[in-house]
């Protein structure tokens, strides 16, 4: 999961990176949109991990 983790916030930091740099409106939203997924794929790895532990315990 952490390697995942670590994907994300680097594809997150490159989708800012782009569109920061963008010069035209079409790698803006590309960038971000990709900050947008980096983001959502960390908070889906997070909620996988917490309902598997969960489901272990029951």
């Amino acid at each position: 999961m952490i390697y995942f983790m670590a994907l994300s916030a680097i594809i997150a930091l490159v989708g800012l990176v782009a569109a920061a740099a963008a010069q035209e409106t079409s790698l803006l939203v590309f960038g971000l949109a990709l900050f947008v997924f980096g983001v959502l794929f960390a908070l889906l790895q997070v909620k996988h991990h917490f309902d598997a532990q969960d489901a272990g315990r029951h």
